[in-house]
């Protein structure tokens, strides 16, 4: 059973979604609370194979330290991420072409099945970050970016890539953001109806 959400529809998207509340000042959550997670989420994501998530984890393990700051790192490129493709910050933008250049200095080009991409020289603690890194630039390529939204809950702050066929998709997960908003919604309407009837109605 996974352990983070997957509803962006692009990986890279789903590293952003691993706040909660994103927008709220009081309610805001962080997903990535150890290096352990980020791997898990790595694994998850595809970033991460089985066998890499293995001995990512005994890196960890060896030392504690070195996963920490890692994992800041990993926070560090996600928020740049955020800022960057939801808010248009330039600054975001420039951090994310260096953390490409990085990631590139330790992999190789390489060729597999129909495609080249580019595999890590040696799997270390950096490994699930520089492979987010190349994705990144590679998803802020896309021609339909046009299709990017960001959930309207006022507190939610989670994002995605709108496929629906009129691309109007409000939020994240209908069952959740979607039906508390409506229901929010409703009764505010019927408060108003009860407050033109009965003046005094509180």
């Amino acid at each position: 059973m996974a352990q983070f959400s997957h509803i962006a529809g692009v990986p890279v998207l789903d590293l952003i979604n691993t706040v909660e509340w994103r927008l709220s000042a009081t309610e805001r959550e962080e997903d990535l609370l150890t290096y352990i997670h980020v791997a898990q989420w790595g694994l998850e994501s595809g970033f991460l194979n089985e066998s890499e998530y293995a001995q990512a984890d005994r890196l960890a393990r060896d030392d504690a330290g070195a996963a920490e700051a890692e994992r800041q790192r990993v926070i560090a490129l996600r928020e740049n991420a955020y800022l960057a493709i939801f808010r248009g910050d330039q600054g975001a933008a420039d951090d994310l072409a260096t953390a490409y250049r990085e990631a590139v200095q330790y992999a190789s080009l390489t060729h597999g099945g129909a495609r080249w991409s580019w595999q890590p020289t040696e799997l270390t603690l950096a490994t699930v970050r520089h492979r987010i890194a190349i994705a990144l630039i590679e998803f802020m390529a896309r021609d339909d970016l046009d299709r990017l939204h960001q959930c309207e809950d006022e507190a939610c702050g989670w994002v995605y890539l709108d496929t629906s066929p009129r691309g109007n998709r409000r939020w994240c997960v209908t069952a959740d953001c979607g039906d508390r908003n409506r229901s929010r919604a409703y009764y505010a309407r019927q408060k108003a109806k009860r407050s033109q009837s009965d003046p005094n109605t509180p």
